[in-house]
């Protein structure tokens, strides 16, 4: 069954997070799927990837460059899994009716917004009932996780 990880943003935006994320992710050998809430928020993401730190460089592509298959990651404001990814990210309160694709599923939030948080409670509860194994990460100072 599909492993989620709630990940609590408090001191950094998604942008400033999700290239960590993705970082471990990839250098572990792992194709990730991030879901987005619509086409803009996948462009911008995409576009971030490209420029936010001059001395390194995620592989990733959209819809925009297509050859979806041949990108370790993959920005979509659509419920698919077109790069064979084992990892999911879901920003912007978006879900997935194909968890069961993925071995692990990261629902990211914003914990600055209480209706974000609000959802990130109900999904936690949905995931819960249905039998999932659950863990809760929350972002301290320094923009790193620990485990509650």
């Amino acid at each position: 069954m599909t492993e989620i990880r709630f990940y609590h943003l408090q001191t950094q935006s998604l942008e400033q997070a999700l290239p960590q994320i993705l970082g471990k992710a990839y250098a572990g050998g792992r194709r990730i799927v991030v879901r987005t809430n619509d086409a803009a928020a996948a462009q911008r993401l995409n576009d971030h990837l490209w420029t936010y730190r001059a001395d390194s460089f995620l592989p990733h592509g959209s819809a925009k460059e297509g050859y979806a298959e041949d990108q370790p990651v993959w920005l979509t404001d659509r419920d698919e899994n077109p790069n064979k990814a084992d990892v999911l990210i879901l920003t912007g309160g978006t879900a997935s009716e194909k968890l069961s694709d993925f071995t692990l599923c990261c629902e990211l939030f914003d914990g600055r917004d209480e209706l974000a948080v609000t959802a990130a409670r109900s999904k936690w509860k949905t995931y819960k009932d249905a039998g999932f194994d659950l863990t809760y990460w929350q972002q301290n100072e320094a923009g790193g996780w620990d485990k509650k």
